[in-house]
């Protein structure tokens, strides 16, 4: 099923101001289905590191405390909200896809290639998904695309941050290895730091050879 059989779920004459963070879920479940995963990525815009994407399903009604989008959120509120919603979920996945994809495709491919990972790796599977952005994922799963969705969906919400944490901490092992680029901090965004060690030391094998910045 396509997003365009379930447009008659989401009208469009909602405004999001108007919504509470469970009114897709809502109107999900009164169209039948019971099992709604939230999904969502982090790191598209790095020049380093993986591209991860989370899914959760959240037990019907539930709101976890203090679990919002992930950029609204602090590194150590991010910490919690991360161990909340493994103890609270349904099921929790991840999909993870390299630099190494990332170049062989690009970053768009590779972030719906994580999403479809993460989507395909809970259990229980998910009846419907709610799918932060706009673009159409391939999975043979009913689905909605919700622009902006990490903002209007809470299970849109806790993705964002199982998916933002996880790549972070994946961001900190590089660290280790490759201590002058300064991944703990950046998380392999471009700031200047790490601009400034990719010209003294040119880039390592997690960077993304394609992105510009990088060569």
């Amino acid at each position: 099923m396509t997003p365009e059989d379930n447009l008659a779920l989401f009208p469009e004459s909602v405004s999001s101001p108007d919504l509470d963070t469970l009114f897709y879920e809502s109107l999900v479940r009164k169209a039948g289905y019971r099992l709604i995963a939230g999904v969502d990525e982090a790191g598209r815009g790095p020049l380093a590191g993986p591209v991860v994407a989370a899914a959760v399903i959240l037990p019907e009604g539930v709101l976890l405390e203090g679990v919002r989008d992930c950029k609204e959120m602090t590194e150590n509120g991010r910490e919690k909200a991360f161990s909340l919603i493994h103890e609270k979920a349904l099921s929790v996945g991840v999909g993870v896809v390299s630099a190494e994809e990332i170049d062989r495709s690009d970053i768009l491919q590779a972030s719906l290639q994580a999403m479809k990972q993460a989507i395909l790796s809970l259990d229980p599977r998910p009846d419907f998904c709610l799918v932060d952005g706009i673009h159409p994922v391939p999975v043979p799963i009913p689905y909605r695309c919700l622009k902006k969705g990490d903002r209007r969906s809470h299970s849109i919400s806790a993705a964002s941050v199982v998916a933002k944490v996880y790549r972070d901490r994946i961001m900190c092992s590089f660290h280790e290895r490759f201590p002058v680029y300064g991944f703990s901090e950046n998380k392999g965004y471009g700031t200047a730091q790490h601009l400034a060690a990719l010209r003294e030391q040119g880039a390592c094998p997690i960077h993304r050879m394609t992105f510009r910045r990088v060569t």
